[in-house]
């Protein structure tokens, strides 16, 4: 879109900056709420708003460029540091998401192998009864043969 005047520019850039405030507040809105697969779609519409802006900026620099006075690099050079304070929030935002969301996946793969061995160990729970019962054997055998002294100590105390 292409801005005869800086005017022009710098409303569209205001424009664009009022809209991107709009959507970083419903994706964070989304981002505290339970994932639901909607986050694609507000995260393609602010990267494509931040592309737009930086156009703006880009034409602005341009205008500013071909002999724009001081004031004008000054307006230029805040809406660059918007156009930049806002991609670091999107960043930080996006990764917070991707954390949770992996977080939650972690949580699901475990809570699958806890069922999963749950179902293993009912299916052998005949199998594990036998094996803590051999082992309870063995400890039971263990301390008695420790506690009872051997038949040849035994002919040695008489």
């Amino acid at each position: 879109m292409e801005a005869s005047s800086w005017d022009a520019l710098r409303k569209q850039a205001r424009r664009l900056e009022a809209q991107l405030d709009d959507q970083m507040s419903a994706y964070r809105k989304l981002i505290s709420m339970k994932s639901d697969g909607s986050e694609n779609d507000i995260e393609s519409d602010i990267e494509r708003s931040l592309k737009q802006l930086q156009q703006v900026n880009s034409q602005m620099q341009t205008w500013v460029s071909s002999g724009g006075s001081e004031v004008l690099s000054h307006t230029l050079t805040r809406h660059m540091e918007i156009l930049q304070d806002l991609t670091q929030e999107f960043y930080r935002l996006r990764s917070s998401l991707r954390a949770k969301q992996q977080h939650a996946s972690l949580l699901d793969l475990r809570d699958f192998d806890r069922a999963k061995f749950d179902v293993e160990e009912g299916a052998d729970s005949s199998d594990q009864a036998l094996l803590k019962e051999q082992a309870a054997i063995s400890r039971s055998t263990g301390q008695v043969s420790s506690s009872t002294p051997s038949p040849h100590a035994l002919v040695l105390l008489f």
